[in-house]
């Protein structure tokens, strides 16, 4: 049964993978979203920092836009980093989440640094050789030690927050409440098997080299270090596996909340796709049963738009 553990974490990825995908190509079909017309756009360039577009240019349907990527990097690192948003809006959850998701980006580090390990064990056992490897070795230790800690710290604050304080209390679902623990009750049995078996994170390394290079050698240990390392690989799998399959999939549909209603401004000129898209829209078929409407399932967005309403 040495595979287990392998098979397990193979699955955990692929259905990440898999789901992350879907979740992308679903938002992506979707129809035109209402923009919301609000300023400052961030790749407007050197109008955004006092909020201005390129309609204060006459004729600007005429002239060649100003997109800065660099302006969107601006704004969109420190959000994805220190939750910038939500510190503006609500400081006293942002206090609680940022911790969370930082200790989340700390996880992933130390992952990320564990599959480098192994791709250069792969092509060299010399290259992780004298003080870059000891380097290596300690950055893997900080970071996900690090992450563990911040993640479950921030996840039990964030827990707190939902259940106390009552603008959020009357909203807490079951599933939000079962996604803090899961994160807490994975993130423990990851920091119990460091505490007590692997201090060093070889193990976990060597593990994930191995996933990485597709050997499947046995789990050093035996009894309780080695189901210890077992239920570890088993649960953060399955916490992988289950992330994108919930709203906190929101880390893909963020792009598009930003780039196709937040900052999309591309106007919308005759003969363009946007304006056949926006027809097409336009021509499907109303159900609502609201008396100012009755649309029936037949007047058209247009048919509702534009018919006077007469009150009796």
């Amino acid at each position: 049964m040495q595979w287990l553990p392998y098979v397990v974490a193979y699955a955990g990825i692929a259905v990440f993978l898999a789901a992350v995908i879907a979740r992308f190509f679903m938002w992506a079909r979707m129809p035109i979203h209402v923009r919301w017309e609000l300023y400052p756009v961030a790749h407007e360039g050197k109008r955004a920092h006092y909020g201005g577009s390129y309609f204060e240019e006459s004729k600007w349907w005429t002239k060649p836009r100003e997109v800065s990527l660099l302006g969107e990097l601006k704004v969109m690192v420190p959000e994805i980093l220190f939750l910038v948003a939500l510190k503006e809006h609500n400081p006293k959850l942002w206090i609680r989440s940022l911790p969370f998701h930082f200790g989340l980006y700390l996880v992933i580090a130390c992952t990320v640094l564990m599959m480098g390990t192994g791709v250069l064990g792969a092509i060299s056992t010399s290259i992780l050789g004298g003080g870059f490897g000891t380097f290596v070795s300690g950055a893997i230790v900080a970071t996900g030690v690090s992450g563990m800690c911040l993640a479950i710290l921030g996840a039990l604050g964030v827990l707190q927050r939902r259940l106390t304080e009552p603008g959020l209390r009357s909203f807490a679902s079951g599933a939000d409440i079962f996604n803090l623990l899961f994160f807490v009750v994975a993130f423990g049995v990851a920091l119990g098997n460091f505490l007590l078996f692997d201090r060093d994170f070889s193990r976990t390394t060597a593990f994930t080299a191995n996933l990485v290079t597709g050997d499947f050698a046995a789990l050093s240990g035996a009894g309780g270090e080695a189901f210890l390392a077992v239920l570890t690989v088993v649960l953060l799998s399955a916490l992988l596996a289950y992330i994108p399959l919930t709203h906190m999939s929101h880390f893909v549909g963020k792009y598009f909340a930003y780039h196709a209603i937040r900052w999309n401004d591309k106007p919308m000129l005759r003969g363009d796709k946007e304006e056949v898209e926006v027809n097409k829209l336009l021509a499907q078929k109303v159900s609502w049963s609201a008396p100012h409407i009755k649309g029936e399932g037949k007047k058209s967005w247009v048919d509702v738009a534009t018919e006077e309403f007469k009150k009796k």
